[in-house]
């Protein structure tokens, strides 16, 4: 099972972007799903998380201009992006978490896609 990812491109300043995430095939017992960005020079961040009972955390860079949310019927994720800035600049990749069976954890990573914001 693959994570595809969607929705990454060239914006300027304060634009908006919607990232999607879903497996191509079937996940069985999906717990938290999340967004990480990878931008050159710096280290994988955490931009949001959200968790089964939907329950959400962001990091402060992102706080009030990006909104994680997931259909639970569809197994997907999405991140809508807002007042985006060229430090948002990076590749996106989504992850999700399943527990197929107690004690037994299996993280999922998408391929990654190319968010580039320009002044």
């Amino acid at each position: 099972v693959q994570l595809v990812e969607s929705g990454g491109g060239l914006v300027q300043a304060g634009g908006s972007l919607r990232l999607s995430c879903a497996p191509s095939g079937s996940i069985f017992s999906i717990n938290a799903m999340g967004w990480y960005r990878l931008a050159p020079g710096k280290q994988r961040e955490l931009v949001a998380h959200i968790t089964s009972g939907g329950s959400t955390n962001y990091a402060d860079s992102v706080k009030g201009r990006f909104t994680i949310s997931r259909d639970n019927a569809k197994n997907t994720v999405y991140l809508q992006m807002n007042s985006l800035k060229p430090e948002d600049t990076a590749v996106y990749y989504c992850k999700i978490d399943s527990y197929p069976r107690v004690g037994l954890r299996v993280d999922y990573w998408g391929q990654g896609t190319q968010v580039t914001v320009s002044s």
